[in-house]
C-alpha cells in the first residue's frame, strides 16, 4: 500500500459519526482534522462526539485552520441541498486551497450537468476547482451508487437494454429523519408534499437519469414523474411516534427518462412505514433492499441488501448510510489522481476498497 491519505472530515452527524471510527482503524487513511457546524461540538474531543474513547483530537469550526492542515482531501458529510449556500461556501474554501473534496451532501451534484442544477450551485464550484487545481466528487446511495454504479455496470453486460429500473424499497418504521414535509408520510392524504412537485423531485433524486442516458449515448426526450400515496386504515407506531389511521403511511414514486414515448431509464422508490403497509406495492426478496431490473438481452435482476452482522443491532438503513459515507472516503485516492474539476461516477476507475481486507 502507498502512504495513508490524510483526510479532514467535515460533519459529525449520523454518517460522519459512523465513518470516523472506521478511518481511525483503516491503514489507508489518517484523520488529520474534524470540522463541525454545531457550536456545542467545538472544542470537544472527536472520540466523545462519536461515542468512542477520546482520541486526542478536538473538533473545530475554523475552516482556515482545517485548510492549513493541508490534507489530501476533505471528506464532507455536510447538510443537504436545503443548505446549498453553506455547502458551497465550505467546499469552495477547500477547493480554492487545492484540496480535493469527496462529499455526500449536495445530491444534485451527482450529475452536475443535470439541467435542473441552477448556475448558482454549479459555477462557484467550477471556478473554485479551476482556481485551486482541485477536484470535487459527490456521491450517495440513492441518488448515487445504487442507481449509477450498479445499473451502469450491469448494462455493460447486455447487447440491448429495453428498460433499466433502479428501485429503493425501504421500511421507515425505525427511521427518525425528516419525511413528513418532504414526502407527506404521517400527514393526511390531501397534504401537498414537497417532493410531489415534479421539478423538485427530479432535482432532488433524479440526477442519475440523465447521467445514465449520457453514459450510454442517448438524449432523452423528457423526464417525467409519478407519485402515489397509501393511507393506513389503522394507527402505526414508529420510532418517531404514531401515524394515525387515515394518514399516509407509504409513498411510491417514479422518475422516468422518456425516449420515443417510452420510459427507458427509471428510478422508483417504495418507502413504507411498517411491512404491512401498501401490501400490493413492490417488495424485495428481503426487507430493505436496492434492486436493479434490466429488461434486455440478457435481462438481469440484482438485489443489494446492506446489513450489520456484528451483533450491534443496527438496522439496514444505518448500514446503507455507512456504505454511503465509505463510498466517499474510499474514492479519495482515485479522486486525488484525476485532473482538476467536477468528478462523477463516470470519471472514477474501479474503487476496490484498498486496505479493507486486513
Amino acid at each position: 500500500m502507498s502512504a495513508p491519505r490524510r483526510v479532514v472530515v467535515f460533519g459529525t452527524g449520523f454518517v460522519g459519526k459512523m465513518v470516523i471510527p472506521e478511518i481511525l482503524r483503516h491503514p489507508g487513511f489518517e484523520l488529520a482534522g474534524v470540522g463541525v457546524a454545531n457550536p456545542d461540538k467545538v472544542g470537544v474531543d472527536v472520540g466523545d462526539i462519536c461515542g468512542i474513547a477520546p482520541i486526542g483530537l478536538k473538533a473545530t469550526d475554523d475552516l482556515e485552520a482545517l485548510v492549513a492542515l493541508a490534507p489530501d482531501a476533505l471528506v464532507h458529510y455536510g447538510p443537504t441541498a436545503a443548505e446549498a449556500a453553506v455547502n458551497i461556501r465550505d467546499i469552495s474554501t477547500f477547493l480554492r486551497a487545492g484540496i480535493d473534496v469527496c462529499s455526500t451532501a449536495m445530491t444534485p451534484w451527482v450529475w452536475p450537468a443535470m439541467a435542473q442544477n441552477p448556475p448558482a450551485w454549479i459555477d462557484p464550484i467550477t471556478e473554485a476547482c479551476e482556481a485551486g487545481g482541485a477536484s470535487c466528487f459527490t456521491t450517495g446511495i440513492d441518488p448515487g451508487f445504487a442507481n449509477d454504479l450498479f445499473p451502469l455496470t450491469l448494462m455493460g453486460l447486455c447487447s440491448e437494454v429495453r428498460q433499466v429500473r433502479a428501485l429503493e424499497i425501504l421500511d421507515y418504521i425505525n427511521y427518525t429523519g425528516d419525511y413528513e414535509v418532504e414526502m407527506g408520510i404521517g400527514r393526511p392524504p390531501e397534504f401537498d408534499a414537497m417532493l410531489q412537485h415534479p421539478g423538485i423531485l427530479i432535482m432532488a433524486w433524479g440526477a442519475t437519469v440523465p447521467m445514465m442516458a449520457h453514459a450510454v449515448g442517448v438524449e432523452l426526450d423528457e423526464i417525467t414523474t409519478t407519485w402515489e400515496k397509501w393511507v393506513t386504515p389503522v394507527p402505526i407506531a414508529t420510532a418517531k411516534g404514531q401515524i394515525e389511521a387515515g394518514h399516509v403511511a407509504a409513498i411510491r414514486f417514479t422518475i422516468n427518462g422518456m425516449l420515443n414515448g417510452e420510459a427507458r431509464i427509471c428510478l422508483e422508490h417504495v418507502n413504507r412505514v411498517g411491512q404491512d403497509s401498501a401490501p400490493e406495492w413492490p417488495r424485495g426478496n428481503q426487507n430493505d433492499v436496492y434492486r436493479v431490473v434490466i429488461e434486455g438481452t440478457p435481462s438481469i435482476v440484482q438485489e443489494t441488501a446492506f446489513r450489520f452482522t456484528d451483533g450491534s443491532g443496527r438496522d439496514a438503513a444505518t448500514a446503507g448510510c455507512l456504505a454511503t459515507g465509505l463510498r466517499a472516503l474510499n474514492a479519495v485516492p482515485a479522486v486525488n489522481d484525476l485532473p482538476p474539476g467536477w468528478v462523477t461516477a463516470l470519471d472514477l476507475p474501479l474503487v476496490p476498497g484498498v486496505g479493507t481486507i486486513r
